[in-house]
């Protein structure tokens, strides 16, 4: 193209010495600028060109970038800004990288801007204009942000004495830290995440503060738990055989742990172990019969965007007991409901939501309240599955296999789809597992 604008303006110079007329003359000035109008659209249209290679690099730099933002210092995120950025906008020969520029911030919201700024060399301009029109300067910015829908997450996480082996429980509260971290950065304002935690054994924990809650049947805890005037006799039972008075045991006693709902003899015809039907005083089985079960885990906390409250109880889970999914999973499920202990922040009409359940277990089902075959155990449990996903309840469920057990079948089934379950040999697996979960929720997208 210089080539071209040199032999122009050598063919105007001769045009321009020559005597043929003066309307020669005159026409030969007057083209001068509708020339150097026409180069200069050339010289902006190039630039505008290149203006568009220049977005389109920020936006994938910010893509890329995004991934791990939040565990790099300022500077760090500057360098690896700039090296993502050169790659992708490799165009020497048509423009010079001047700057560019990084910033990462979490409130309001957890979002990556990332900026440049390139000097396009001009052609016509630099031979028509100043200095100053060597070049045309062109800018750009992309923003990254976290978080497209407000978030209502349920975490039912195992607690039952094999998670002690193999770093399994050390790996779950980290891969939950971690977790929590990026759905709190999600959130451009309170409540666009809320979280609920419940660790599971056979039993779960809905807090020894609630003892005096109507949601509670203690017929079979108040018969366990006293005292008999006849040495030696614990039941009331046999207390009552043996002509002693039973006193039962005050109530704020209790740790806190309860078990499956249903009827004492089994599950009944309404499923109250499988559903979130609100519990009724007048109805038994509705509610939930108290245990005191000797390896309680911490106790469920409902939804809340309390983060630090969610870590300090994810750093006090202990490993003990055996394994009921069924009942970890219908208090995780109330949790989003509601009833019960759990008091459910209202939905704004005017956003949409995602509701999730995650259930994370290393074992097979061996206890609940009525069996101990996990045939029994699964069959109760595929039933809860199944109301969950009619419910629209999005639902993960992982396996961390590192016994050797059969892949579950019950996990597999339960699952809202096919990629929505894990299976991990190793307790390493759960960082990685939780995290693609956690992007996967947060939905990174490039917002301007």
């Amino acid at each position: 193209m210089v080539d071209v604008w040199m032999k122009l303006r050598g063919a105007l110079r001769n045009f321009c010495g020559a005597h043929g007329g003066n309307v020669a003359v005159t026409f030969a000035f007057a083209t001068i600028p509708v020339i150097g109008l026409v180069g200069a659209s050339f010289d902006y249209s190039h630039a505008n060109a290149i203006k568009a290679d220049v977005q389109s690099a920020l936006d994938s730099t910010a893509l890329m970038l995004s991934k791990d933002a939040a565990t790099l210092s300022s500077s760090d995120l500057q360098v690896k800004a700039l090296a993502i950025f050169t790659a992708l906008f490799n165009k020497p020969n048509e423009a010079t990288i001047d700057s560019v520029g990084a910033s990462y911030t979490t409130a309001p919201g957890s979002q990556l801007v990332i900026s440049a700024s390139v000097d396009v060399p001009t052609t016509f301009l630099r031979v028509l204009g100043p200095s100053s029109m060597q070049t045309i300067t062109v800018t750009g910015a992309s923003t990254a942000k976290w978080g497209s829908k407000r978030l209502r997450v349920a975490l039912v996480l195992d607690n039952t004495g094999s998670m002690a082996d193999a770093g399994k429980m050390t790996a779950l509260q980290s891969a939950t830290q971690s977790l929590l971290n990026q759905l709190k950065n999600a959130a451009n304002t309170n409540g666009d995440v809320y979280v609920s935690i419940v660790p599971f054994v056979k039993d779960v924990d809905l807090g020894s503060a609630n003892y005096a809650s109507d949601w509670i049947d203690w017929t079979s805890w108040n018969a366990n738990n006293g005292n008999c005037s006849v040495w030696g006799y614990r039941s009331q039972n046999s207390c009552t055989n043996h002509g002693g008075t039973w006193t039962v045991a005050s109530h704020s006693n209790w740790n806190g742990c309860v078990v499956d709902r249903g009827d004492a003899s089994g599950p009944n015809t309404n499923n109250y172990d499988t559903n979130v039907a609100p519990s009724v005083t007048t109805i038994t089985a509705t509610l939930y019969a108290a245990e005191q079960y000797s390896s309680c885990p911490q106790a469920a906390m409902g939804l809340s965007y309390d983060w630090t409250g969610m870590s300090n109880l994810v750093n006090n889970m202990s490993p003990a007991g055996n394994t009921n999914q069924a009942i970890g999973l219908q208090v995780g499920w109330m949790t989003l409901a509601g009833g019960g202990p759990f008091t459910v922040p209202p939905m704004d009409p005017y956003h949409t939501y995602q509701q999730v359940i995650i259930l994370l277990t290393d074992g097979l089902n061996t206890q609940d309240r009525w069996y101990t075959s996990q045939n029994s155990i699964d069959a109760r449990q595929q039933i809860t599955c199944d109301n969950i996903k009619a419910a629209g309840i999005t639902l993960y469920t992982i396996q961390v296999n590192t016994s050797g057990d059969p892949t579950s079948t019950l996990l597999q089934n339960c699952a809202s789809s096919s990629d929505k379950f894990f299976l991990l040999t190793s307790a390493s697996g759960i960082v990685t597992v939780f995290n693609q979960i956690g992007t996967d929720l947060t939905k990174l997208r490039v917002a301007e």
